[in-house]
């Protein structure tokens, strides 16, 4: 599917470019709600439908909740459609998120990442991400602004398949990524953005001349079977993804797979990461090899589906892993990202030598001093959990 496409080169911040893959996928209706880290993202799609660069419905709602609520009102009736929250919005429309998934509806949702309360902070965790990841949603992590771009388009393209049917979100950093201006490039408009992503086409949409029941009362003699086959939805949306990640690489001339490794094929040590601080440990990473330290690093493009066969593919061979979280599950035994990891490396008979690294709650720097502790304490410490960067 190699296709010539017209680019543009420009300068946005990470919600911008958000809203601007939004307009040129054409979507119908967005629903709206304003939460700091991710409110330019709704204000510049406000400005694009009420100057006529993008015929869609625009609803101002009153809550989270509401703004889900919305939009999956409207993508069962058919409609192409968006929302974006953050944190303490994303508890809120929390009881929608299940119901989203368990609908088969393919809403797409931008998720500035934020922490949660309290005490009240507006910077960036993980904790919004993390805390939906069981909810029957495909996450992809964006590491920079073209990245939030390219990826929004791609899980419409993921969302919509036929045989995929499920929601999902675009996690970007907050204040890192959503109000950070980078260079990246975009497509010229909406109509060359149609050759990758055409119009939507519902399977069984809300008709009332053909009436059809979403979300009945489902009793202990069909329930479990329900969520065994919206688990296997998921599982099986791995495939298609891998496609749709190369079909853009055809359209686009951007690559995207499940995960980025840089330096792993000899690698001792592996950090293992989700998000923008990907990009400060490839940059240690670099001045490691210079010091001839063997130390690779691998960054996941998909969180869920969980791509359990490439990271095993990624980080079988090494002694020791460095599995960083920017949350905490209280009360578990590590963070969520380093649980994945544990699991997978048990489910597969592996027993490295594993550090989780807890960094950057609220916000905080993560600095080429606090990587090089990390290194350090992967061998130096007997401890399972480091909180990094703590003070006192």
């Amino acid at each position: 599917m190699s296709i010539t496409v017209r680019q543009i080169r420009t300068g946005l911040n990470g919600d911008e470019a958000v809203a601007y893959a939004v307009k040129h996928a054409n979507v119908d209706v967005i629903s709206a709600y304003p939460i700091t880290p991710q409110t330019i993202i709704v204000e510049r799609l406000s400005e694009f439908v009420y100057n006529g660069e993008l015929d869609a419905e625009f609803i101002p709602v009153e809550s989270e909740h509401s703004a889900l609520s919305a939009a999956l009102g409207a993508s069962l009736a058919g409609a192409r459609v968006f929302t974006a929250t953050a944190s303490q919005g994303l508890a809120l429309m929390y009881e929608i998120l299940y119901i989203t998934s368990s609908l088969r509806a393919p809403v797409v949702m931008a998720l500035g990442n934020r922490a949660f309360s309290a005490p009240i902070n507006i910077h960036c965790s993980h904790d919004d991400a993390y805390a939906a990841r069981d909810a029957g949603w495909i996450q992809f992590f964006a590491e920079t602004v073209q990245e939030a771009y390219d990826l929004t388009l791609i899980a419409y393209r993921v969302s919509e398949d036929r045989d995929v049917l499920l929601p999902s979100i675009i996690n970007l950093d907050g204040f890192i990524l959503t109000h950070s201006v980078e260079p990246l490039n975009i497509f010229a408009d909406s109509e060359e953005v149609s050759r990758f992503l055409p119009e939507r086409k519902p399977v069984n949409p809300i008709d009332p001349d053909n009436p059809i029941t979403y979300g009945p009362l489902a009793l202990p003699d069909y329930y479990m079977e329900i969520k065994r086959q919206q688990a296997e939805a998921i599982y099986s949306s791995k495939p298609i993804i891998n496609r749709v990640f190369e079909e853009y690489k055809e359209f686009s001339g951007r690559r995207y797979s499940p995960l980025k490794t840089l330096y792993i094929d000899d690698a001792e040590t592996i950090f293992v990461l989700l998000g923008s601080t990907a990009g400060t440990i490839r940059h240690m990473v670099r001045k490691w090899r210079r010091e001839n330290k063997r130390v690779g690093v691998v960054s996941l493009t998909l969180y869920r589906p969980f791509p359990e066969e490439e990271l095993i593919e990624a980080i079988k061979d090494a002694k020791n892993i460095v599995v960083m979280d920017r949350s905490f599950s209280y009360g578990s035994p590590g963070g969520q990202l380093f649980m994945d990891v544990s699991s997978t490396l048990l489910k597969y008979g592996l027993s490295p030598r594993i550090l989780n690294v807890i960094y950057g709650l609220g916000g905080r720097d993560f600095t080429p001093d606090l990587a090089e502790k990390a290194l350090h304490l992967v061998v130096e410490t007997d401890e399972k959990i480091v909180w990094l960067g703590v003070r006192g």
